[in-house]
């Protein structure tokens, strides 16, 4: 296997990790490869590998009910036509 050294972590993502290696008792660099395989959708908890899309997908199912109908509703108001601005002028 082939190493890497990342410079520069930010606090959260670092937070995170360790985090993450306290709970499940691992080191931060298995910690690291766990989250990274998670979030590349290279492993599941199976292990099976995962089809990784490159669109909108992984956000379904993420907002809340209130979310959602806060979004539709400003999408309706979006889709109402104000007929003056559409008046032919001559």
């Amino acid at each position: 296997m082939k190493q890497i050294t990342l410079r520069s972590i930010p606090d959260e993502i670092e937070a995170m990790v360790k985090k993450e290696a306290k709970a499940k008792g691992l080191s931060l660099n298995k910690a690291f490869i766990t989250l990274l395989e998670k979030a590349t959708g290279v492993k599941t908890k199976d292990r099976k590998k995962k089809a990784l899309y490159h669109d909108l997908d992984n956000l379904s199912g993420v907002w809340s009910k209130n979310e959602a109908v806060a979004f539709d509703n400003n999408l309706q108001l979006q889709r109402k036509v104000d007929e003056e601005l559409w008046k032919k002028t001559r």
